[in-house]
């Protein structure tokens, strides 16, 4: 009797474990998605990877950047609604800077969906995953890019110091948000599970 007493206190003990573990994954995963689905990311590709295109795709940044374009956005459907309407300014913006240095390659502009891989920005990583982009093409776009996320407002020119986003980050993201991005070593297994599950089941986990 005293050993079937202590194989189900096992049991319980064991499923008490499992049990945490599930709501623990799934809480994370949720906040994954709620993550990949409240930013919009701002994507820069360069001409090639010559010095000199790399070169003027980080002065369209900063162009874009110092605009103002997006000053005063309260949400992402804000930024989103203030992105679409502004694409023809944002080309001007990027094709007028490359003007002034010389160059006489076309600039496209888009918002998107795309695929991201995991992207380190100063001490903050944003996970892998699909996500709403505006996304600045310099001529055949065929060269390395630069990248960042426009909504919240984390995009910072070279001038400014990357790390001063982590007050922002604060604001706009929630605790396990935030422990996402500045710890993500501590989920990037799960996370490839959940992507590998969604990718099985062919279902958008985010929707």
């Amino acid at each position: 009797m005293k050993k079937f007493t202590s194989a189900i206190l096992a049991a319980g003990l064991l499923s008490a474990i499992l049990i945490n573990s599930i709501c623990g994954f799934i809480r994370d995963v949720t906040a994954l998605d709620h993550l990949r689905s409240s930013v919009l990311r701002l994507h820069i590709l360069a001409d090639s990877d010559s010095a000199g295109d790399q070169w003027l795709k980080l002065q369209v940044r900063d162009a874009v950047l110092e605009s103002g374009i997006f000053t005063g956005c309260t949400s992402l459907s804000d930024a989103q609604k203030t992105a679409a309407r502004n694409l023809g300014r944002i080309e001007n913006i990027a094709e007028n800077t490359l003007r002034h240095y010389g160059c006489t390659l076309p600039v496209k502009a888009c918002v998107t969906d795309m695929h991201f891989t995991e992207r380190t920005y100063g001490d903050m990583t944003m996970p892998a995953g699909d996500y709403k982009a505006i996304r600045i093409l310099i001529g055949s776009a065929q060269g390395h890019n630069w990248w960042c996320v426009m909504y919240p407002p984390l995009c910072l020119p070279a001038a400014c110091d990357a790390v001063d986003n982590e007050d922002t980050a604060e604001e706009f993201f929630t605790e396990k948000e935030n422990d996402i991005l500045y710890q993500p070593g501590k989920y990037r297994v799960r996370f490839a599970i959940w992507d590998k599950i969604c990718e099985l089941t062919d279902s958008d986990c985010a929707e």
